[in-house]
């Protein structure tokens, strides 16, 4: 039996454990005027260069996807300053542009080959920002800037928007800010979590384990690209100590009403569906002489709207909930605005749960009355996914289908006990309890799942698929025609203030999450005694 199987033999006594998670926890708390000021530079960044001409260096969209440059560079340099890594080597970008960084203990005698490897992951795009709203709507706080001016600050408006804000006296433990909670206080938490488990690394924090972090991108664009990139050309061929045991997605995981900090054990896929309605142009005066793909595209469009409010094509799970599908873009070629189109783009943006699977809901769209409608009058309609094309900072064009598939993790599997022992040793302690039905800490560990999507959505491949060498003590999970790695979420931010006027974070949330980050990896190599 090795050191790292999970067995009552490796569980390690009361006495070890009390002292690495106190040990943890009194660092994440010493650490966290360190995290705030990483990750407020972080979000203050895209202010030096969205403004500036491009001749002068400026780039009006610093800091979306594909145009995460100026804030990775900052990031890595953090992690090397801070002593997040053991050499400034193990720090270093991929050829997809993901930061990439490593932390082990060289000197616990065990062969990298055997040990568990645990991935952190967190994507440093944020969507737009939207400066000039949050300025005109809430007075005194910046996309970039954060808190600038509290006196000034609309509070009625803020709260209307957001999901759960804390009450005005706890406002000191805010972080304002574009990317605050989506998902630079995750990418933060993981970086000064690889800081403390490696100043621990003597106390057993990095014994028998290999923590990966990566800070993704392109994420908001294209769900899971980064991972997506690592299961197609990194970890096909490669050796075990490269391939991970447990993904931790450091994304968000508090809701507005059951709480913040849960550990999420899934997520449904989601997929685009571009249809592109080809009819035939004419003057506006005379319509009979054209065939209008807007009115037909049109109809399509109240049809699938009509059938998802019935439900009709869609499968229902009691853990991830039901698919759904809402019409999110649009595109009309046109001579002018007195003409019947030649052709109408649209997209639906179709979320789906276990058992839904792209084909069919490409074959679902086809089947609709409106779209045979169509062709019988003589209009084209062409129903596909749409390809991702789009080059990322680096330079790299991964060119995939957008088809992201959903997720889960068994309860019962050993990740989720451990995190569930994790929060119970590091975070329950450490929390001072507020109202039940708002997004507060709780002492209680809350399993849950996400309603929006996720870097996970990258990690699943086919069954069937051998390009990767998974040794079954990795304990990948199968489901559906996919496997993938034991993954769940766990990260500071509410899923319901993500992508709004005036997102925030509460530092509150970002210690424990770092502290975690930093106490789960060896808890997975030596499980918490169960007494604990």
């Amino acid at each position: 039996m090795t050191t790292t199987e999970h067995s009552a033999e490796s569980i390690v006594d009361g006495s070890e454990v009390d002292h690495l998670s106190e040990r943890v926890a009194e660092l994440s708390e010493f650490y966290l005027d360190l995290a705030s000021e990483i990750l407020r530079e972080a979000i203050r960044i895209p202010a030096d260069y969205v403004d500036r001409a491009d001749d002068d260096g400026g780039d009006p969209r610093c800091g979306l996807s594909n145009h995460e440059r100026q804030r990775l560079e900052f990031l890595k340099q953090a992690i090397v300053d801070i002593g997040a890594v053991r050499y400034a080597e193990d720090v270093s970008f991929d050829e997809y542009g993901n930061l990439v960084w490593f932390v082990t203990d060289p000197e616990d005698g065990i062969h990298p080959d055997d040990k568990k490897v645990v991935y952190f992951d967190g994507h440093t795009d944020t969507v737009q920002a939207l400066r000039s709203t949050w300025r005109e709507k809430l007075g005194g706080i910046d996309a970039y800037d954060g808190l600038v001016d509290i006196d000034a600050v609309d509070r009625e408006y803020l709260r209307s928007e957001l999901g759960h804000v804390p009450p005005d006296d706890e406002w000191d433990h805010l972080i304002f800010g574009r990317g605050a909670a989506d998902q630079l206080a995750g990418v933060v938490s993981q970086i000064v979590a690889t800081k403390i488990a490696l100043e621990l690394a003597p106390e057993g924090a990095l014994r028998g384990v290999i923590i990966r972090a990566y800070g993704t991108v392109c994420e908001e664009d294209n769900d899971g690209g980064g991972p997506m990139y690592l299961v197609k050309e990194v970890l096909p061929g490669a050796t075990p100590h490269l391939i991970p045991d447990v993904v931790i997605l450091t994304e968000g995981t508090g809701d507005a009403y059951k709480g913040a900090l849960g550990i999420y054990r899934g997520q449904r896929g989601r997929m685009q569906i571009e249809v592109t309605v080809t009819g035939r142009s004419c003057h506006g005066s005379m319509p009979w002489e054209g065939l209008n793909p807007l009115e037909h595209g049109g109809a399509i469009i109240a049809e699938a709207a009509r059938r998802y409010d019935e439900r009709v094509g869609f499968l229902d799970d009691p853990f991830l909930g039901h698919g759904t599908r809402t019409a999110s873009w649009s595109h009309l070629d046109t001579p002018s605005d007195c003409a019947v189109p030649d052709r109408f783009t649209f997209r639906f943006d179709r979320r789906l749960t276990v058992g839904e699977m792209p084909d069919a809901a490409l074959a679902d769209i086809d089947s609709f009355d409106a779209v045979k409608a169509a062709r019988t009058a003589g209009l084209t309609v062409d129903i596909e996914v749409p390809v991702y094309d789009e080059v990322t900072w680096n330079g790299y064009t991964l060119g995939n289908d957008q088809v992201y598939m959903g997720w889960t993790t068994p309860a019962d599997h050993p990740a989720i006990q451990t995190a569930s022992a994790v929060y119970e040793s590091v975070v329950a302690p450490n929390v001072t309890e507020t109202s039940s039905d708002d997004g507060g800490l709780r002492k209680a560990t809350r399993v849950d799942r996400w309603i929006f999507s996720t870097d996970g959505v990258g990690f699943p491949i086919p069954e069937d698929d051998s390009s990767i060498d998974v040794p079954t003590t990795k304990e990948w999970v199968s489901e559906v025609g996919f496997k993938h790695p034991a993954m769940f979420g766990f990260g500071a931010g509410i899923e319901q203030n993500t992508h709004k006027i005036g997102e925030c974070v509460d530092t509150r949330e970002l210690r424990l999450a770092i502290a975690f980050l930093a106490r789960f990896p060896s808890a997975y190599a030596h499980p918490i005694a169960e007494e604990l």
